[in-house]
């Protein structure tokens, strides 16, 4: 009767989920989990792992095993700092080459879930979890008191003390100075929250969390508690507080200890994720400190981020054609036409975009936009500062955040301002697309940003979901959910910033009301997230703070008589390599202002004899071109005159 129950269930399974098989993987490498298989798992779990492991059995056909994917997904995510105590893992059992595995482990069921203590032996097949609720909160509390009651031998190495700290504990510990903060939660018996927190801060140094229970009295009329849980904390310096914090739940204590001055996140060895600011290096590793206001967003790394993008990572590429101009226009459009800045800056992307636009040729030189970032035909007397300054972007060392923290404040700021003001982008290509700052970042991406690691992931993402934004709203949160994505993906990783750790942003203390907790999971609140964001990211929240002064010419002098020929410049340079590819050269004018008066050629032959990229030697053969046309045109109207006399004579004559 049982066999033929089972079988019944097996295919049931098996009708209801078998269009499921043969598609993509529930699991990939890029999910905070590790795959495991009949090479690996033995290897893993066995003696000589100093971690405790937690381990799910699956079949790729079984539909319960689909629809729970999402919520095995969630807990390694919301574990994912508890990695060097205990890992999460998967089995593929459906795999062919995991059939013989899952047997010798005594599966036969879907999903089946084991615990593996650390240094297990290779005989050891696991503590089997039997219960029928497996939600996030339920899951996250077995691995909690697997860990707690484990054996002397099973305990992971890095496994910090889970009981509870009493009165006597405490006491010699008050009024005493430290090399560390000491917070301890003081909770009810059945809750969790302390353990939580003492688990996500065990990769951090500078702080140690320990916890109390509400029954023990002494401590409690000692500290002053009178709600559960709280935290009290006590300082390096000998003082000690209770913290009073928006909501006490497990969130707001985890990320209140981990922006403590001090704290700071211990580091893996991650080779996979580059550092995408060695180029910079050399050019704020004697900047001063600049002290900063988180809740702020300054124009200085605004500006900063404008001149990499225009002056270091475009210039890579010596002409730009096609799609690669396509895209590039599109950036500087947005950037034109949204960038909430400084006049004089918006002055200098306005210039480059008019001139963009009125001159649409098929390719053009990356020195002649480099001329017009600069201001060389002197056209608004004002041109891009070429000094890096990061702000609320400096890293506590060179090499960390930097460019692409600028590069993800610079597009939050576009995303905000054209959902204020979608007219912006009225008579542009870029019309009526809610999606057109994002489209616009995905091109920039793909194509020039340096790191080319870091192009492919931002496209998987706009990849699988930028096709769901419908409106200028939706784009912001995109964007924000995506950027939390990726400092997931990367927290702890060699580019991630001991001391500006990536987290989960805003935190509780610039957004509160952002945050809260179903079930015992954080979630986010994206109607607040989107108000904080408009908020953030908008025009009034701009700090002018450490910016430069913008760069002003002088008036352009009267043109001096042709000199002796000088050295090429380096668009003379590129124009050269130019020549020897077929490809379509630029006409030297520059159209300046347009307007109702219309488009104002200007010709100008800078210190270097030459403009947009075109030589003094250039412009004399464009003169000669312009003279023998003429001569050529006055040769052929005497021509046709003289050739028209002569018929009308003849034809007079047989008239008459």
């Amino acid at each position: 009767m049982a066999g033929g129950f089972r079988l019944s269930v097996v295919v049931l399974c098996f009708l209801t989920c078998g269009a499921a098989a043969g598609t993509a993987r529930l699991y990939t490498e890029d999910d905070p989990l590790v795959l495991l298989g009949s090479g690996s798992l033995k290897r893993s779990v066995s003696s000589n792992s100093s971690s405790a492991w937690l381990v799910q059995f699956y079949s790729s056909w079984c539909g319960h095993c689909i629809q729970f994917s999402s919520t095995w997904k969630a807990l390694a995510h919301d574990v994912q700092d508890w990695d060097t105590i205990i890992h999460i893992a998967v089995v593929d059992c459906a795999q062919d080459d995991n059939f013989d595995i899952c047997k010798e482990y005594g599966v036969s069921f879907y999903p089946t879930f084991r615990y593996f203590g650390a240094h297990a032996s290779p005989a050891d097949l696991g503590k089997t979890y039997r219960g029928a609720d497996r939600g996030v909160q339920t899951l996250r509390e077995l691995m909690i008191n697997f860990l707690q009651n484990h054996t002397r031998l099973g305990k992971p190495d890095h496994c910090p003390p889970l009981e509870p700290f009493n009165l006597g504990d405490l006491l010699p510990l008050l009024g005493q100075k430290s090399a560390h903060y000491t917070a301890i939660i003081i909770e009810h018996p059945t809750s969790y929250v302390g353990r939580e927190v003492i688990l996500d801060l065990s990769k951090y140094t500078g702080i140690v969390v320990r916890r109390a229970l509400s029954t023990d009295t002494p401590l409690v009329d000692k500290l002053k508690i009178t709600a559960f849980p709280s935290a009290y904390l006590l300082h390096p310096n000998g003082t000690h507080t209770h913290l009073h914090l928006y909501m006490q739940l497990r969130f707001f204590f985890t990320s209140f200890l981990r922006g403590l001055q001090g704290v700071q996140r211990r580091q893996t060895e991650d080779h996979s994720a580059p550092n995408h600011m060695g180029a910079l290096s050399e050019h704020h590793s004697t900047d001063p400190w600049r002290e900063f206001d988180s809740s702020k967003v300054y124009m200085a790394d605004l500006e900063s981020a404008l001149h990499y993008l225009l002056r270091v990572e475009l210039a890579t590429h010596n002409t730009l054609g096609g799609e690669e101009l396509k895209k590039f226009k599109s950036v500087v459009t947005v950037i034109a036409k949204l960038y909430p800045g400084r006049a004089s800056v918006q002055k200098v992307m306005e210039n480059l975009l008019d001139w963009l636009v009125r001159l649409p040729l098929e390719s053009i030189p990356y020195q002649a936009i480099l001329d017009l970032v600069d201001d060389k035909m002197r056209i608004s007397s004002l041109s891009l500062g070429a000094e890096v300054r990061w702000v609320g972007c400096q890293g506590s060392r060179p090499g960390l955040r930097g460019y692409p923290c600028s590069l993800w404040t610079l597009f939050h700021m576009l995303t905000v301002q054209y959902d204020a003001s979608p007219k912006l982008l009225a008579s542009t290509a870029l019309e009526g697309d809610p999606a057109a700052v994002l489209n616009a970042m995905r091109g920039y991406i793909g194509t020039f940003f340096g790191c080319e690691q870091c192009g492919r992931h931002f496209e998987e993402m706009a990849a699988q979901s930028l096709d769901q934004v419908k409106t200028t709203e939706d784009a912001v949160i995109w964007l924000w959910s995506k950027h939390n994505q990726v400092n997931s993906r990367l927290a702890g990783s060699l580019s991630d910033d001991p001391v500006f750790p990536k987290s989960p942003w805003p935190s509780p203390a610039l957004c509160p009301a952002c945050h809260q907790e179903k079930e015992g999971v954080h979630t986010w609140n994206e109607e607040q997230v989107l108000a904080f964001l408009r908020q953030h990211y908008g025009a009034g929240n701009l700090s002018p703070r450490y910016l430069p002064e913008p760069q002003r010419h002088l008036p352009t002098p009267p043109l001096a008589p042709p000199q002796a020929p000088q050295k090429p410049q380096g668009a003379v340079q590129a124009l050269q390599q130019q020549q020897q590819q077929p490809t379509p050269r630029a006409t030297a004018v520059v159209l300046n202002g347009g307007g109702a008066q219309g488009a104002q050629i200007r010709l100008h032959s800078g210190s270097g004899g030459w403009i947009l990229g075109f030589t003094s030697v250039d412009m004399s053969l464009c003169l000669v071109l312009y003279v023998c046309s003429c001569l050529m045109l006055m040769l052929l109207f005497f021509f046709f005159k003289i050739r028209s006399r002569r018929w009308k004579l003849k034809n007079g004559r047989l008239h008459v």
